[in-house]
Order: structure tokens, then sequence, then C-alpha cells
């Protein structure tokens, strides 16, 4: 959601958010959405608008204004829209790219310029139409309506605005109304995002099984059944369309079990004494530890932590505060436990290998701590009574309640449905390796276009019939393996990445002489991890977008297995 950056003249990192809308630059001037050149990352929707394709975004960052101060940035600051009073419900939140010569987007609809001026090949001539104000006169009439027949609303400071009710106010209801009203209206790519379903009107989480958490997971399965059951109607079914379905991550539970015992919200509702992460004040603890390092921290459960004045990451005062960090143990109010708060440390070197690490070298943090899951870690002052001697808080008894961003099974393994012509029926399948930079070349590879760029991910044309398959992937098995053998070792959650973490864990916590040793090691599995993950890549694009059939691949997958093999000793 955020990230920190330096540039302050003290030499403080800055909180700089990352809703941004996507040609937004940051305070030095790099792009919040910064490619590896440095340069702008190509949009999502320009494969689809150059094919002719209107593309709508529901709630999805960065494709739409994200924030009211990007209204005077895309419509211009002496603008109607600028002074617009209702800017956040009118213009937030909702947009659709059109192709070149779309009535949709013309600008006797309000449409304007669809600037990408860093977009690779150019991108001229193309239209956006931003907010709810101007998109929902195209998509239905009005006012907008829901899936369950409520007007669609900002409701804010006893206000009820029509138009976009906000991010968290995107229920599948709102949201998949929006999707299918986009749908029926000349819109036939839309990317959609669906607000948490365990967070009540209040902003306060709710746990598995309890009463109100379980009658919103059923409103939201009803919007899916009316959801389908309206685009059948328009005759939009999986026969001639593609649905790809995702969670952005898996979460973590930070409370008490369930009373009463057995509890499954199904059968017996379940309710909680104990929930809510463990708000933690990391400043305090470090000064109780002994260490009055100052640094800045970007507040999370897997908190990146900024050291004033970006020092080099074997500086002894770095050294010496990753080792007061190693040693700080809590005791956990939610099970009693004692036990240490962080489990992980990763300096910049390990961080390159994760895929952590932009081109702008003032965003790097001094190292990221993944923390025990139930905690999340500030700067800021407990939100409980507290004094001197008291670090930790009870739970918060309801608001965050799942925590995520973090290095923790129940967080990292997540799930995705993909449904449509082509795709083969196999159900529930927990076989094929994947993470979401695969679904980006998979929905592609479908369509039959491609990026401006290679992907990190590889489709997952282990899921498309053979017939759907361009020849160079058709019963290609040494290529397949291949793509395998890419996720395990360029994934950060791959088999090798896991790896690197302990490694890096272990460097950071040990002597000065084994801290260098290790750091070696993992620079040196970087740099040839990357090459070879190049060469996959490229013999994967060029099998799946460049319509080249590409056999082999003995030396790459030689050497894939020889990195593993060597991660593995070094970490035993």
């Amino acid at each position: 959601n955020s990230y920190r950056q330096y540039g302050s003249p003290a030499g403080v990192a800055q909180s700089v958010s990352g809703f941004q809308y996507w040609t937004d630059k940051t305070p030095n001037g790099t792009f919040n959405m910064l490619s590896p050149g440095a340069k702008n990352t190509p949009a999502p929707w320009v494969p689809f608008t150059r094919a002719g394709c209107n593309v709508g975004a529901v709630g999805m960052a960065n494709m739409e204004i994200e924030n009211t101060g990007d209204v005077a940035k895309v419509f211009g600051a002496g603008s109607p829209e600028a002074a617009d009073p209702n800017k956040f419900a009118d213009f937030e939140g909702i947009a659709v790219h059109c192709a070149q010569s779309s009535a949709f987007c013309s600008t006797a609809n309000h449409g304007i310029t669809d600037a990408l001026p860093s977009e690779p090949g150019g991108y001229n001539g193309f239209n956006v139409l931003h907010g709810h104000k101007f998109v929902a006169p195209q998509i239905g009439t009005l006012p907008l309506r829901d899936l369950d027949g409520n007007v669609i609303a900002d409701h804010f400071n006893g206000q009820t605005i029509p138009g976009f009710p906000g991010f968290d106010g995107l229920s599948a209801s709102v949201s998949l109304a929006y999707t299918a009203a986009m749908q029926e209206h000349g819109v036939p790519v839309t990317f959609s995002y669906i607000s948490a379903a365990h967070v009540d009107a209040q902003g306060n989480d709710a746990g598995p099984g309890q009463a109100d958490y379980v009658a919103r997971l059923r409103s939201y399965d009803s919007a899916w059944g009316k959801f389908f059951a309206r685009l059948r109607g328009d005759g939009i079914t999986p026969a001639n369309t593609t649905f790809v379905v995702t969670t952005d991550e898996n979460d973590h539970f930070a409370g008490g079990k369930g009373s009463p015992a057995g509890c499954d919200g199904v059968h017996t509702p379940c309710t909680y004494s104990q929930i809510g992460e463990v708000s933690t004040n990391l400043a305090q603890l470090m000064r109780q530890a002994g260490n009055s390092t100052p640094f800045a921290v970007h507040a999370d459960t897997a908190p990146a932590i900024y050291l004033n004045g970006q020092p080099a990451r074997d500086a002894g005062v770095v050294r010496q505060f990753e080792h007061t960090l190693a040693g700080i143990q809590v005791t956990n109010p939610i099970s009693g436990e004692r036990q240490s708060l962080v489990n992980f440390q990763v300096d910049p070197v390990g961080l390159r290998f994760e895929h952590m690490v932009t081109a702008d070298p003032k965003r790097t943090p001094t190292l990221v701590a993944f923390a025990r899951p139930d905690y999340f870690l500030s700067t800021n002052p407990a939100d409980c009574s507290t004094t001197a001697a008291v670090i930790e808080c009870p739970p918060s008894f309801g608001s965050d309640a799942w925590m995520h961003g973090d290095l923790a099974p129940e967080i990292n393994v997540a799930w995705a449905g993909l449904v449509g012509p082509g795709i083969r029926h196999l159900g529930q399948d927990g076989e094929v390796w994947s993470d979401h930079a695969d679904l980006r070349p998979t929905i592609l590879l479908l369509a039959g276009l491609r990026d401006d760029y290679a992907h990190q991910g590889r489709p997952l044309w282990e899921l498309i019939d053979q017939r759907f398959l361009p020849s160079g992937l058709r019963d290609n098995e040494s290529l397949l393996r291949l793509g395998q053998e890419l996720k395990q070792i360029d994934a950060p959650v791959g088999a090798l990445g896991l790896r690197v973490v302990r490694m890096s864990n272990r460097a950071i916590t040990g002597g000065d002489e084994r801290y260098a040793a290790i750091e070696n090691e993992i620079a040196k599995l970087t740099g040839e991890r990357d090459e070879v993950a190049g060469q996959i890549i490229a013999r994967i694009e060029a099998a799946a977008f460049g319509g080249r059939t590409e056999q082999g691949g003995d030396d790459a997958a030689t050497r894939a297995d020889s990195l593993l093999r060597r991660a593995a000793e070094l970490d035993s």
C-alpha cells in the first residue's frame, strides 16, 4: 500500500503512498510505478486497447484515480473536475481505458487523453473515461444500483452521494454490479477488486465462524450467484469468456480460539474474547534493549526498516541494530508464550534476490524484518494504555485481526480459479506451483495477445487444452519442466527464495566474518539465478508469444538444479 523513500534533509525516509495513478511520480521524481529500467512500468490495459477492446477498472490499484489529489493531476489544476466538491464519489476508483476511436470515451462523454508518455512503442490516439460520474451514464440507468438493488453511493460524514462508495465499500454486490454493467455496455475486458468480507461497516475485523462474518460471506456468495446468472442472460459464459478470480494473498488470524469449543460458523457460531493484532512499538522495544539508533519504519507485520542517513549495509550501526532486533523477546498476550519478536531479517542483498529492490535506490530499506504474524510493528505509541515498562498491548479486540504481507504458510499459500475457452476442467488442483506473476501471461496467452515486456512469471499452459496452444508449447514437456523449475528458483517463496531468506537471517544474526561469507554466496546465487531465469523466460516467451518452437533447454535445467543443490548445501 505504501513504502518509504530517502530524500529529506535529515536523511529520514519519508512515507509515500503506493496508491497513485499509473503515471504519477514520487517526490524525488521517480515513477511510482517503476520498471527495472527506471521508467514508467508498461500499463496493463495497453495490449487490449491496441487490439480494439475497451478495458474497465473497478477499484484496481493505479489503473484509476486513487486519491482526490490526483484529480487535478489527471484533469488539470484549473478544471471543473478539480473544483468538484464531491470529487471522491465522482472521480475515484472507476475508469474505462478505451480502444482508439471508441465512442465510449469520446470527448462528448468527457473522455480525455489516456496519456502514457513512456509506453514502449508509443501510445497515441487513446482516450480514458475516469470516475463514476462519467462512466456510470455509459453503463446503465442512473442511479447505478448494486446486485441487491441498492443505489451505489458514498456514505461519508452523514452524507449519501451517489457515486464511488470507497475501496472498502466494494462489496461483491457493488463491485460485481459495476463489472456486469461494463461487460453489458461495450467493455469486454474488466479488472475488478472486491473488498474483504471479514471487515464490518465500522472497520472492525471478525473471526472465523463469527456470525456477522458468516452472514457477509453468505451475501458475497449470493452476489456471485446473481452476477453469473446475469451474465448468462447476456450470453456471457465460460464458453466465450475467460474468468480469472484470485486472492491477493491469504491472511493469518490474530486471535484466540473460538467459543464454544468445536464451533464452525456453519452449525454453531463462534465468539472470541481475544481478537486483533498485537500492537508493538518497535522504537520503544529497541530503546529498552539499549539501542537508540534513529530509524523510520514502514509499519507492518513485516516492516521495512530505514535507518536514518541510509548507512551502508555492513556499517557497524546497522550490524548492531540487527543484532539488537534479533535478541528481542516478547510475551504473546494471545498465547502467553515467550518468543522472539522476529522470525527472519533480510537485508538488501537478500531483498535483491527476492525481487524487493527497485530501480530507485532511495526506496531500498536497511532491512525487512519478518515478524511473527500476530504482531504489527510500528514506531507509534501503542494503541492501549501503557507505561515505559510495557511495550506490548493486549489484542485490539476487533480492528485488524487478519495479518498479511508476512512470511508464513497460511499467508503465502493462496488460490486462483480459471475457467473459459480452452481451459481444462481439472477441478481443485494443488499440484500446480504458481504465483500471481503467472496469471498475466496466462491471460494474454489465452487472448492471443502480448505485452510490451518479458514477464517475470510464465503462462500456466498445463492448464490449457493442447488444441489452444501455440505450436511452441504443444506437447513440449522439456519446456514445461523448465517453466516449473523457473518458479522454484525465481519466485520469492519458491524453494530457492525460502532458502535465501534463511541464509540472509543467519548472516545478519551471526558474526561479521560469517556475515560477509554468506552475503557473498547470496550475491553469487542472485547473479546466477538472474542469468538462468532470464534464459528460461526468454525461451518461454519466444514459444508462447513469439511464434517460435523452443525445444531442449538441458543446460538451463542443469543449472537450475545446480542452484537448488548449492542453496540446500549452504542452508544446511
